[in-house]
């Protein structure tokens, strides 16, 4: 039986939701659809967005042949299938659902007829293409951002669906207690009113019926994006500041977002930005837990998290490295930089082979003349760090 999410897919742009910079009166999507000319893309952003129905409207506006795949399920004679596809209709649309799981051999067979143009792309993905898009692809497409539905969206869609169901009963409260627990996944909040329409009697739908359904906890807390990236923040605050209960707290609250990419990706760079060299294999120790948190999933991801979140909140902290490297990219932007050392340039007279020394150091200019006595790296006081700088001062002396 078709899910009333697909039945009801808008098949005109006019009628996607909460995505004005794209399909406005002055957006990119509707000057191609005006200009009758497409190009292909990548379309991101959080579950329930539009994404797919946006592609889906664009195909069906300018009346093309489209051929849907998922990169995570489809074979690669799925990929071959429908590049012949393309030559026999002379040009297809492609919608790829997961395009961030599309592996290489996959790859290889979109990659020719992407660059000639039989194939116009649109890519659908729920993660930041700039991370996991391969840049093969990414060069080749335009990458368009779905903001998150606010509640007005929902609503709006909501009321456009509840014209579709025969005899249904609901009131503007059942109405919003469904917007409120979507968190902004539109898709999420029609299925909870199909699901309660379906089970209902004669099809009113109660309060107490959208409850029972409801397998999450209601939870009063606008998905948008300057509330997520403020939990972010929060995060790393609370890890950089070492209290640990604060950290998990806003971790829990992050899960709850299923948005476990955003979560890692800020974990590394508290990693390598907050701890630093004061506990230096925190870096491995955290890949290896969200590696073994992307195997097991929820719940017992929430386990692992939780662990090394609890560490990295007690571990030492050194922004040494952090303000080092930064200290010396700013110069470089600036063309404060000056000339290679002779003696360390390729196949130069006069390098001393550190190895052929003891303890393997030999004092000898690697730095430009122009920043011969620049700093960069100033450490901190900590366990790792006084070793790693007690040991240097022995080498020199």
């Amino acid at each position: 039986m078709e899910l009333l999410a697909n039945k009801i897919r808008p098949e005109k742009i006019k009628d996607i939701v909460g995505q004005d910079s794209l399909v406005g009166s002055d957006g990119i999507i509707t000057k191609m659809i005006k200009n009758k000319k497409l190009f292909s893309m990548i379309l991101y952003g959080n579950p329930g967005t539009g994404k797919t129905s946006l592609a889906n409207a664009i195909s069906k506006e300018l009346d093309y042949h489209v051929r849907f795949l998922n990169a995570a399920i489809d074979k690669k004679e799925d990929f071959i299938g429908a590049i012949n596809e393309a030559k026999l209709y002379g040009e297809i649309v492609l919608i790829i659902d997961e395009i961030h799981r599309m592996n290489k051999d996959k790859q290889d067979i979109l990659l020719p007829s992407l660059e000639s143009g039989l194939v116009i792309l649109i890519g659908l993905t729920t993660t930041n293409p700039y991370h996991t898009i391969n840049p093969a692809i990414r060069s080749r497409v335009l990458l368009l951002e779905l903001k998150p539905l606010n509640n007005n969206d929902i609503k709006k869609a909501l009321k456009r669906v509840i014209k579709s169901l025969e005899n249904i009963k609901i009131s503007d409260k059942v109405l919003e207690y469904i917007v409120n627990v979507s968190n902004g996944d539109l898709r999420s909040a029609i299925t909870l009113l199909e699901i309660a329409y379906t089970t209902s009697n004669d099809h009113n739908i109660t309060l107490e019926l959208v409850e029972k359904i409801n397998a999450k906890p209601m939870y009063f807390h606008d998905k948008n994006e300057t509330d997520f990236y403020n939990l972010l923040s929060a995060l790393q605050k609370s890890i950089r500041g070492s209290d640990v209960d604060a950290s998990l707290h806003y971790l829990a609250r992050l899960i709850y977002f299923d948005d476990f990419d955003s979560i890692y990706r800020r974990l590394t760079v508290i990693a390598y930005e907050d701890i630093g060299l004061a506990n230096s294999g925190i870096g491995p120790k955290l890949h290896a837990a969200i590696e073994a948190s992307k195997m097991v999933g929820m719940p017992e991801c929430l386990i692992i998290l939780g662990n090394i979140v609890t560490e990295m909140a007690l571990s030492p902290k050194s922004n040494s490295t952090h303000d080092a490297i930064l200290s010396a990219y700013d110069d470089v932007l600036k063309g404060n930089i000056g000339d290679i050392p002779e003696n360390i340039k390729i196949a130069a007279n006069g390098y001393l082979y550190p190895h052929n020394y003891k303890n393997s150091w030999v004092k000898q200019n690697y730095m430009p003349d122009k920043l011969k006595n620049k700093k960069y790296y100033i450490p901190k006081d900590n366990k790792l760090e006084n070793n790693i700088n007690n040991i240097r001062k022995e080498m020199e002396k």
